[in-house]
């Protein structure tokens, strides 16, 4: 049997360039026989397409046609968000240049724990990481998975910063990653705030910092995962300052409009907060994962420090060497920083703002479709690209089944928010190619589901 082709190296490209093909050929293929958004048939009928056509994972021998195969096979079970009537989740369509990118960091595999691992990548990631702390407020910011880790590290840097008795104060609205994190690190239980119109209350905070003694961990979303809503932060930030609490943001989704010079404003205030919660494989088109962790004071990031002198020995690190291991909980760390710089230097402000305000334009203008008919309504209007809406006159069990059975025929990809004690469908508009007809589409198609007998195919099939 012969070696194996390696991607990088003198022969890597020459290896690669088939595979592509390879791959190219299967996703058109895999995309083709699915035919739609989502696949066809519930669970059960992906997982047996999926177990038919991989056979035996492990088999004694090899299959040269493996690649082709399950890539074909992902593909025709995949959720697509690049298609119009997949909007469920904070799920982007990645730029084709960001994805081209990550696959030369796939080629390449540096592991960002030590330089002599990623020399150039060291370096670029510094100078992104750089740029995109100066844009939230801050002077530096660390690369993680996504949302989940950087709110776990900003809640580690604030006890490291202010001691173990930390307790966190946030929304209901909160992301669940808070107080998971909070638990996690061994915190106390933290005291939830009412946000009873979607968003963080300032007056019922100040309340709890003036009965709760500190010190106080605040956490303010913008950007909320059910509705996109950002809350108040400048009047959030006036209370932190009053009692002198620690404020974090978590703008994982309503980062993105920091590109945007028509909706910037609304992240107003994102300045005053010690830390910030950034996600680019959210409204920044990048292929998962491109979380990052921006931080206002350097000197916080000293509890990251660790030491291993095969990776950061202290005559390598006097001699000039970068110490990674305090740039991560992580040891071993692919360099996603590539992706996101060249999408930034690839589009520009410009180019990535225009992305931004053409989905916020496209949100704008489904509400306005469901808002002027009769059969449905609308929530609110979306304060970046999420839209809530229901068909009017109907309960909570219809609407639910509404969703399931459009996902059960792979015609449509709606979410679900539960608000002012009500089901709500959720349309989460990420992709810039959508079209107006497409949203009248996705209306139409829901419409069309709610009119049918109630029924809820997912219930009918088998274990």
């Amino acid at each position: 049997m012969s070696t194996p082709s390696l991607a990088s190296g003198p022969q890597g490209p020459h290896a690669l360039r088939p595979l592509l093909d390879t791959v190219l050929d299967a996703l058109h293929e895999g995309a083709h026989a699915r035919g739609g958004p989502l696949p066809a048939g519930g669970p059960h009928a992906v997982a047996a397409r999926l177990r038919a056509a991989a056979g035996d994972i492990l088999p004694q021998h090899g299959d040269p046609d493996a690649l082709r195969t399950l890539v074909h096979a992902l593909a025709e079970g995949a959720a697509d968000p690049a298609d119009p009537l997949c909007a469920a989740h904070l799920h982007c369509p990645p730029l084709a240049v960001a994805t081209a990118a990550d696959l030369a960091a796939s080629a390449l595999n540096p592991s960002l724990d030590s330089w002599d691992q990623a020399p150039a990548a060291t370096e670029l990631e510094t100078l992104v990481t750089r740029a995109l702390a100066k844009e939230a407020g801050a002077s530096d910011a660390l690369v993680t998975t996504g949302g989940t880790e950087s709110n776990q590290l900003a809640l580690l840097l604030a006890r490291e910063t202010l001691g173990a008795g930390l307790r966190l104060i946030c929304g209901a609205n909160a992301h669940h990653s808070l107080p998971r994190a909070a638990w996690l690190l061994g915190l106390p239980d933290p005291v939830t705030v009412p946000a009873p119109t979607g968003t963080l209350d300032p007056a019922a905070l100040d309340e709890a910092l003036t009965t709760l003694p500190g010190p106080h961990l605040v956490a303010a979303t913008a950007g909320t995962t059910d509705a996109g809503l950002i809350d108040p932060l400048p009047e959030i930030a006036a209370v932190c300052r009053t009692h002198g609490a620690r404020l974090h943001i978590d703008a994982a989704y309503g980062g993105g409009l920091l590109f945007s010079d028509r909706h910037r404003d609304k992240l107003t205030g994102l300045h005053a907060a010690g830390t910030v919660t950034l996600d680019l494989h959210k409204l920044g088109w990048q292929p998962i994962a491109a979380g990052l962790l921006a931080v206002r004071d350097p000197h916080d990031l000293t509890a990251l420090h660790q030491h291993a002198d095969y990776l950061n020995a202290d005559d390598d690190t006097e001699a000039g060497l970068p110490d990674l291991l305090g740039r991560s909980l992580r040891t071993t760390r692919r360099p996603d920083i590539l992706k996101i710089a060249v999408t930034l230097k690839t589009l520009g402000r410009t180019g990535l703002g225009a992305l931004v305000d053409q989905v916020c334009d496209r949100a704008r203008q489904f509400a306005a479709l469901v808002e002027d008919h009769p059969a449905f309504e609308l929530y609110d209007r979306p304060t970046i690209s999420t839209v809530l809406f229901r068909p009017a006159h109907t309960t909570d069990d219809a609407i639910a089944a509404v969703r399931r059975k459009l996902l059960h025929q792979g015609r449509a990809v709606l979410g679900r928010a539960r608000l002012d004690g009500r089901l709500w469908l959720k349309a989460t508009l990420l992709n810039p190619c959508t079209r107006p007809d497409d949203l009248a589409a996705l209306l139409a198609l829901v419409e069309k589901a709610a009119e049918e007998p109630a029924e809820d195919p997912w219930k009918e099939t088998p274990r």
